[in-house]
């Protein structure tokens, strides 16, 4: 049974700091669960951008889903995308 790590994402958005610490999740766990908060985002459109922004910070390994207001982000051992 996989761990799943859980993180919350607020007013601040994406910081290198949330970003930091998010990478110290996958350092145990292959799953992370990040809840986006009303704060950060009321609409679909700026969560898009929102979990685009993770993408291109975290690199090529990664991959996203999006449930809700719920980004659910998997880490792979090779290169999803280049």
């Amino acid at each position: 049974m996989t761990k799943v790590g859980h993180i919350q994402l607020g007013k601040q958005g994406v910081t290198d700091n949330f970003i930091q610490t998010l990478k110290d999740h996958f350092k145990k766990q292959s799953n992370v669960r990040i809840s986006v908060l009303r704060s950060c985002c009321r609409d679909k459109e700026e969560l898009k951008k929102i979990t685009l922004e993770i993408l291109e910070k975290l690199g090529n390994h990664y991959t996203t889903k999006t449930i809700g207001y719920v980004i659910a982000v998997k880490k792979w051992r090779k290169a999803v995308r280049e």
